[in-house]
């Protein structure tokens, strides 16, 4: 079975501590211009992740992704029936 991920958003007061994030997670993308790292890490230990990633001296602070949480399934707001009858308005 595949563990889910989270992405955390690391933001970051220098590059440093790039190898330390490698230890914690999968480092994903780091931006040296805007000073932020992605890393994924399983959902399980995510608290802990943050909590050990917050404590290193060069972190800012760090943000979990709300991707896993948020519904992605969408529903049509405009009935089909009401839909076909807008398209055959006399224009």
């Amino acid at each position: 079975m595949v563990p889910n991920r989270v992405g955390l958003a690391v933001w970051l007061h220098s590059m440093k501590p790039l190898k330390q994030l490698k230890r914690h997670g999968h480092v994903h993308y780091v931006s040296r211009k805007m000073k932020y790292a992605v890393v994924y890490c399983d959902e399980e230990s995510m608290t802990e992740t943050i909590e050990k990633i917050a404590s290193i001296s060069a972190v800012k602070h760090v943000e979990p992704s709300m991707r896993p949480w948020v519904k992605t399934e969408y529903q049509s707001a405009v009935p089909d029936k009401e839909k076909s009858d807008d398209y055959k308005m006399g224009i």
